[in-house]
């Protein structure tokens, strides 16, 4: 299960901001996973220090499209989101050789 509790990094111009300013990394994470889960999977994963983790689960939302074909509606499903402090001097390079 370690392995499916982060399912994607979080890149947004806010998650930018506090990974260069605060040291801090967003992710996607599986709705049942808890802070000690999370904090375990990304130190395996990405071999760093985690100094806390904050989570959120953010709602979904309803979305209009206005095609030709007339309007379609949607839904946007919700999801978590982990925000996690490394320690100071630790690392992630989530875009490698870019």
């Amino acid at each position: 299960m370690a392995n499916r509790v982060l399912i994607k990094p979080l890149i947004t111009e806010k998650s930018d901001v506090l990974n260069d300013q605060l040291n801090k990394v967003s992710f996607i994470v599986d709705k049942k996973a808890n802070k000690i889960e999370i904090r375990n999977a990304v130190e395996s994963m990405y071999n760093v220090s985690v100094d806390s983790v904050n989570t959120a689960v953010l709602p979904g939302k309803l979305k209009v499209k206005f095609t030709r074909g007339g309007v379609q509606r949607g839904r946007k499903p919700s999801y978590k989101k982990a925000i996690v402090t490394l320690v100071e001097g630790e690392q992630i390079d989530l875009f490698g050789e870019l």
